[in-house]
C-alpha cells in the first residue's frame, strides 16, 4: 500500500513557550511493499515522521495519504498500520498468547479464533512453547518477538517501527533483523523503519531516507540495491561497504551539528 507524505511539517511548543521545527517540508513517496529504513540524528524527526503516518499525532501542516493515487485515505489511528516501538509496551499481567492475541480481542474475534491465530505467530517468532509464560519471565529479545507477533497478528498492510531493536543487545539484534528480514520476505508489507544505524539501514532496507538534523528534511534517498533474501553476512562484502561509506559520510555532518546544537542548548542553561 502506498504512502504519499506531502509537505509535512511539525512545530512543537517547548515548555519556555518557544516553538521548535521537528520536521521541514518533508515530501517522500513511499511505494507499496519496499522496505523504507529513516537515517538521521536525534532530534531530527524520524520517530515523529512515523508517528505521523501511523495518525498518532497531527502534522502541524502537509499531509499524508495511504492508497491508491486515485483513492488515497489520510491516515488515522486503526488505520490500515501498525506500530512496533522501542520499549514492548507488553502488558505484565497478560501471558504471552494474550499480549499477542490483545487486538482480535479488542476487535470482537472469539477466543478460539484469536487464540489459533497467535498461536500460529507465536511459533512463527521462534517462542514456541512459551504461550503461558509473562513478560517478566521472558528475555528483552524474546519480549521484542511478543510485541512483533503482537502487531503481525493485526494482519495490516504497513508497518512501523520505531528503533525496535535499539534497546537489544548485539547478538540479540542481529537475530531479530535476520527475523524482521524472513517476515517481510513472506509478507512484503510495506515498512517504514527508524533507526539510527548505518548498519541495520543498510541490510533491511530497499532505500535508506538519510535526514538532516534539526529542523528534519531529506538530506539524500539512498537505494540499497542488494539482493534479497538478505543475510547478515552481506555486511562483510564490497558492495555493503560502499553503500556504508557513502551514507556515513552523509550522516556524519548532520550528527555533528546534531551534537553542536544540544551542546550551545545546555551551555545556554548554565
Amino acid at each position: 500500500m502506498d504512502i504519499s507524505v506531502e509537505n509535512v511539517t511539525q512545530i512543537w511548543k517547548s515548555r519556555n513557550g518557544s516553538k521548535v521545527t521537528a520536521l521541514d517540508q518533508f515530501s517522500h513517496q513511499f511505494k507499496s511493499g519496499q522496505f523504507s529504513c529513516i537515517l538521521g540524528p536525534s532530534g531530527c524527526g524520524k520517530s515523529t515522521l512515523a508517528q505521523i503516518v501511523g495518525g498518532i499525532e497531527k502534522a502541524t501542516t502537509g499531509t499524508v495519504s495511504i492508497g491508491a493515487a486515485d483513492n488515497p485515505a489520510v491516515t488515522s489511528i486503526g488505520g490500515p498500520s501498525v506500530m512496533v516501538w522501542q520499549s514492548q509496551n507488553l502488558f505484565p499481567w497478560r501471558t504471552v498468547i494474550d499480549n499477542v492475541a490483545y487486538g482480535l480481542e479488542m476487535a470482537g474475534v472469539s477466543r478460539a479464533e484469536r487464540y489459533e491465530r497467535a498461536r500460529v505467530l507465536i511459533a512463527s517468532v521462534g517462542l514456541k512453547g512459551f504461550e503461558s509464560h509473562f513478560p517478566s519471565q521472558l528475555s528483552g529479545g524474546m519480549r521484542q518477538r511478543v510485541a512483533l507477533a503482537r502487531a503481525l497478528i493485526l494482519d495490516r498492510p504497513i508497518l512501523l517501527m520505531d528503533e525496535p531493536f535499539g534497546a537489544l543487545d548485539a547478538q540479540t539484534k542481529i537475530v531479530m533483523q535476520e527475523e524482521l528480514l524472513r517476515i517481510f520476505d513472506e509478507t512484503h508489507k510495506t515498512v517504514i523503519f527508524v533507526t539510527h544505524s548505518i548498519d541495520e539501514a543498510i541490510l533491511l532496507g530497499d532505500e535508506v531516507i538519510v535526514m538532516t538534523a534539526r529542523p528534519g528534511r531529506i538530506k539524500e534517498v539512498l537505494p540499497v540495491n542488494l539482493p534479497r533474501p538478505r543475510s547478515v553476512e552481506m555486511i562483510g562484502t564490497p558492495e555493503f561497504g560502499a553503500l556504508f561509506d557513502h551514507a556515513f559520510h552523509l550522516i556524519r555532518d548532520e550528527v555533528t551539528k546534531a551534537m553542536a546544537e544540544q551542546n550551545a542548548a545546555a551551555g545556554a542553561k548554565l
